[in-house]
């Protein structure tokens, strides 16, 4: 097996791992997952670590996610497009919310790989970009620019998925989207039936 292609199988055996055991993952255990011996990690990579990082970087790709965004039906209204984006984004950082913890921690260490942490900046950067994409269309009926509503919506999942008062399970994508959108006031046609506000 070429070098390039150990090294693939290797990143795609330990991904699982890092879901399941975190960044506490033994070369054993990766070694078996990927059906080697404990030594080949070696000769792909100059120690666990490198190996770890680059599973890490590879489970916290955002690529899925951008295309998923990319598919969403532009025909479809604001409030449509931006539920379905909020709950792809949910999703994505419910599914990572340990990695991205790990991650924090790696970007962080001093023995930090530049390129994880320039991997990490650009992938923030990217799912930015993609969710304006999704919004820009209706630019013109927002009150800020659709790179701000991005940030915002961004801002409302990552605190409902890592912020002590979050609640994903009950604070879904649609309640996000209602809350950026409408806010917490009641519309000035309902307030009788509530009792006024």
């Amino acid at each position: 097996m070429a070098p390039e292609d150990r090294r693939a199988a290797l990143i795609a055996a330990t991904v699982p791992l890092l879901y399941e055991h975190g960044l506490e993952i033994s070369t054993r255990q990766i070694a078996q997952a990927a059906g080697v011996a404990e030594g080949t990690i070696f000769g792909v990579f100059n120690d666990k670590h490198s190996l770890v990082v680059a599973a890490l970087m590879e489970a916290l790709d955002p690529q899925p996610t951008l295309d998923a965004m990319a598919a969403i039906d532009a025909g479809a209204g604001l409030r449509e497009r931006l539920s379905a984006a909020a709950t792809l984004i949910n999703e994505r950082f419910a599914r990572n919310a340990r990695l991205m913890t790990a991650a924090r921690s790696l970007a962080l260490s001093p023995h930090s790989h530049p390129d994880a942490t320039e991997r990490m900046a650009r992938s923030r950067h990217n799912l930015l970009e993609g969710l304006t994409e999704v919004i820009a269309p209706d630019a013109g009926e927002l009150r800020r620019s659709p790179a701000t509503v991005a940030r915002m919506l961004l801002l409302f999942c990552g605190a409902n998925t890592y912020g002590p008062f979050g609640d994903p399970r009950s604070f879904d994508g649609d309640e996000i989207v209602s809350l950026l959108l409408d806010g917490l006031l009641i519309a000035p046609a309902h307030r009788h039936h509530h009792g006024g506000a």
